[in-house]
């Protein structure tokens, strides 16, 4: 038989032990927790973004890019897998870095084809900024047009894919009065709860000349105007053209529509 000063030994280890497995259970039980309120608060934030619209107006997610064939014959690109990197990385805009009196080529080699667009400072000098930055960057490179809105846009630059991702930030570059959005404008998408000229990474082409009054409700543009299309507007088309998921006329395209890559450059 164990001595006395053995017996509480014993004790004090048994009831170490029986510690030792509450605190564990403890652990286990708050981490369980925790993880179930972040996937109700992320997937409720995220839900709220993607009904409020990821531009204009809503977009459904994107499958994952093998789970659908690419458009116009292409191959889904190398960076595609990992431009979901991109998502949120940046908490802040770049500084100035561009010269805001010079116009700047942006190139975009997609799945269709190849656009160019000529982008202008002078009607959102923080918005093309940072389009510039974000393509030295590779954010664009790897991600798709998403969405694809019938006699009205085609809209991308979502690293998510799903039409509420973005870099992290937001600028604003308030359209001027009577903005204009004629066939082949690029201009920036936004929540509805925006201001007016907010921008993350999305942009749109416009494809129909209906889209402006939808843009500039009231005479009052809504959409920070980049640029416009200088060549490749029949590859703007037959993106715009390509069928959409059930048929729908605003939804993404059955066929997944890449950027392969894309550059910006003073012209």
């Amino acid at each position: 038989m164990p001595s006395k000063s053995r017996q509480r030994e014993l004790a004090k280890q048994s009831a170490k032990r029986q510690a030792e497995r509450r605190h564990r259970r403890r652990k286990r039980t708050l981490t369980t927790v925790i993880a179930v309120v972040l996937v109700l608060v992320v997937g409720g934030a995220v839900a709220g973004v993607v009904l409020a619209g990821g531009g204009s107006p809503s977009t459904p997610p994107s499958p994952s890019a093998s789970a659908v064939p690419v458009a116009c014959g292409g191959t889904t690109p190398n960076s595609a897998s990992v431009v979901g990197l991109f998502n949120g990385k940046y908490k802040t805009p770049p500084a100035m870095s561009i010269d805001t009196k010079k116009k700047y080529l942006w190139t975009l080699q997609t799945s269709c084809g190849q656009i160019q667009v000529q982008l202008d400072p002078s009607t959102a000098p923080k918005t093309v900024n940072s389009l510039v930055y974000l393509t030295t960057q590779g954010l664009f490179n790897g991600s798709t047009f998403h969405r694809i809105a019938k006699n009205f846009v085609i809209q991308g630059g979502d690293p998510a894919g799903t039409g509420s991702g973005g870099p992290g930030y937001t600028t604003v570059d308030t359209p001027p009065k009577n903005a204009k959005y004629p066939i082949g404008t690029v201009a920036m998408a936004k929540t509805s709860s925006d201001p007016a000229g907010t921008s993350g990474s999305q942009f749109f082409i416009v494809t129909s000349s209906q889209a402006q009054q939808a843009l500039a409700p009231g005479g009052v543009g809504q959409y920070a105007i980049v640029g416009h299309v200088v060549q490749g507007m029949n590859v703007v088309n037959k993106i715009a053209a390509l069928p959409i998921v059930g048929g729908a006329s605003d939804g993404k395209p059955v066929q997944a529509v890449y950027i392969d890559s894309a550059t910006a450059a003073p012209k």
